[in-house]
């Protein structure tokens, strides 16, 4: 059964959770890194590449040693020439590999949209099936040392838009694990999208091989007044505000999408069922954004049941600013979440 709460770093979790408690806690990062070399000592067509996967610091510590335990032929440092290597991946998998192709940023991705759209996503479908693509493509989302506009966006409504890829956002160390190893084990092309801020959060992580699947959203938080539709980071961040609304009397139902293509409607439809009110929290923007297709898919199946309009919470429609402080009004958290839930519900 999947952990439903992680902690801000390894110090919370031992709070919560002392060595005799018998509960083993890994840090998101760390759980990236364990699910990597399991895949690559299970299969020897599982390769890393992508820009510094072979640094002292290795992608944030998720690649870490990597180079070394394997050899540079399994663990291969690219050139920055994001569409060159994205092809050479593909190109990768479409020959019987299992590549894992590490982008630094989500930003770097637009400058591989036409090996991902126009020939990843789309040669299992041209070749009727007799072709497969297993490429997994990582990507990093999240501010940090003011990353301003071309560091710091979430794409995943573009990449959730074209058909033949899969798309995940695990939000806990678990699912990390899980949805990693479920990537390279599918026969699509699927990418994960990791939040930056989720590398030093701390959760209960089995050892040994496990998966998560793919297209399956869980309940966080059961609750029978609203249903608060996340992900990624705002998972975390929607988990506190419920913690505090109950406080207040209101009890929400908290949803991790963890998958958003595909995306599991039927779990948000039986929520807002119960509940009959939807918020959705999204790392991206509000027009066209994963949000907007979480409140279609709720409006289609289970419109009777809604008592109030759907609300989405999402960036301010403008680029990521640089300032700490414009930063700092420019993120939802706990506290928008917790506005417009009171506000909802007290308007009924």
């Amino acid at each position: 059964m999947p952990w439903t709460r992680t902690y801000r770093n390894r110090d919370e979790f031992e709070r919560a959770f002392p060595q005799n408690a018998g509960v083993r806690g890994l840090a998101y990062r760390d759980a990236i890194l364990e699910a990597t070399v399991e895949l690559m000592e299970e299969d020897s067509r599982v390769f890393v590449m992508g820009q510094g996967v072979d640094d002292a610091g290795g992608v944030f510590g998720t690649t870490k040693g990597l180079h070394e335990r394997f050899g540079k032929g399994r663990c291969i440092d690219t050139a920055l020439a994001e569409n060159g290597i994205t092809g050479i991946a593909a190109g990768a998998a479409l020959c019987g590999m299992r590549p894992i192709l590490a982008h630094m940023r989500v930003d770097f991705i637009p400058l591989s949209l036409d090996q991902i759209i126009n020939h990843a996503a789309k040669w299992s479908y041209m070749f009727g099936g007799r072709a497969s693509v297993p490429l997994t493509i990582r990507a990093i989302i999240g501010r940090g040392w003011g990353s301003a506009a071309q560091h710091s966006q979430s794409l995943q409504s573009i990449l959730a838009n074209i058909p033949g890829l899969k798309v995940v956002m695990p939000a806990t160390p678990y699912d990390a694990k899980g949805l990693l190893r479920a990537a390279v084990k599918d026969n699509n092309p699927v990418i994960i999208i990791e939040h930056r801020w989720l590398y030093d959060h701390t959760g209960h992580v089995p050892e040994g091989p496990y998966t998560v699947p793919i297209g399956k959203a869980v309940v966080r938080r059961a609750g029978k007044d609203v249903t608060i539709a996340a992900l990624s980071y705002m998972v975390y961040e929607a988990l506190l505000a419920a913690e505090e609304l109950k406080g207040r009397g209101i009890e929400c139902e908290v949803i991790d999408l963890r998958t958003i293509k595909p995306m599991d409607t039927d779990l948000i439809t039986e929520s807002v069922k119960k509940t009959g009110r939807l918020i959705t929290v999204d790392t991206g923007w509000r027009e066209c954004g994963i949000g907007a297709e979480v409140v279609a898919s709720a409006v289609e199946g289970a419109f009777g049941s809604l008592k109030a309009a759907p609300v989405r919470i999402s960036l301010p429609e403008a680029p990521t600013p640089a300032s700490p402080a414009l930063e700092a009004l420019y993120y939802p958290g706990k506290k928008e979440i917790v506005y417009a839930i009171e506000k909802m519900v007290r308007a009924v």
